[in-house]
């Protein structure tokens, strides 16, 4: 699970509700700093478990280099709607063509970047249009199903899941974590972190756990698909990740013709892990990506 820092959106960034053609989704929206030129559009998704929140750390950075950046809850993820029991409305083909939804509703073409989860559904949309997008960045998301040990892990939530409540699933899931993996630190007064990752657990519909679950389990190997695409791509990691182990990001780099980017001292979120870093690298990539009116 993720653990961003905090909640709050960082100064001059919004949170509101994104209108779109499939409906609304909750987004975080920070604009370009004002002292310097723009360079372009940011759309970010989030991972499994996850929200817009996780890259709160980045919008800063992001937008000291010209970018603006929208940070996405997916349907069915914490402040976007979804149906609690209908797991055909998180195929992944549906929660793609989402994306493409939030690209048109954004002003101009984006450089779409997906953590984990988020990389295949990005992945998954590209494959459906690529015209909307510059540039497809894969964060820690590699090119099929998730390692063995992950899924036996994503299993068994979803059988906890079809058995118990969300509230009652958190509570098993804190019961079984060491206390470093549950002591979270809020950096906002007044706020406690464990409350908002329970806030946000229970927020997501547990159709959208089972149902990207069972996605993360049984991806199939789309790399070629992807490689016939004429766009820029970007494979960034940490140096440690036990969702898909290095050797397998590296190939997929090699496959695509990609540009590759470890960030050391970071594991399977660099955006919470190393911030600035992997904004350094983010924006370094995108400058470099063909501009497109």
């Amino acid at each position: 699970m993720s653990r961003p820092v905090t909640f709050v959106p960082p100064p001059g960034a919004r949170a509101y509700p994104l209108r779109t053609a499939r409906g609304e989704f909750a987004v975080v929206d920070a604009p370009a700093a004002a002292d310097v030129e723009p360079r372009g559009i940011a759309l970010l998704l989030p991972g499994f478990t996850g929200s817009k929140e996780d890259f709160n750390p980045l919008h800063v950075p992001l937008a000291e280099r010209g970018y603006r950046t929208v940070a996405v809850d997916g349907r069915g993820q914490f402040e976007s709607d979804g149906p609690a029991t209908d797991e055909s409305a998180y195929a992944q083909e549906e929660l793609a063509r989402d994306v493409l939804a939030q690209a048109a509703a954004l002003d101009g073409p984006v450089h779409l970047l997906g953590h984990s989860l988020g990389g295949q559904v990005a992945r998954a949309a590209v494959l459906l249009d690529h015209s909307p997008f510059l540039s497809l960045t894969l964060m820690s998301s590699g090119p099929a199903r998730i390692a063995p040990s992950q899924q036996e892990r994503v299993k068994l939530l979803r059988d906890a899941l079809a058995a118990l409540s969300m509230a009652e699933v958190w509570e098993a899931i804190q019961a079984m974590e060491p206390p470093e993996e549950t002591d979270t630190p809020a950096l906002d007064a007044g706020l406690d972190g464990r409350d908002d990752l329970r806030r946000r657990w229970l927020g997501t519909r547990p159709a959208q756990l089972i149902a990207t679950g069972r996605q993360l389990c049984t991806e199939p190997d789309r790399v070629a698909e992807l490689a016939a695409v004429p766009l820029p791509f970007h494979v960034l990691s940490g140096a440690k990740d036990d969702t898909w182990p290095l050797p397998l990001l590296d190939d997929m780099a090699v496959r695509l013709d990609a540009r590759r980017t470890v960030v050391e001292r970071a594991e399977h979120s660099p955006n919470t892990d190393r911030p600035l870093a992997t904004a350094r690298a983010l924006a370094d990539f995108w400058d470099g990506a063909p501009a497109r009116s």
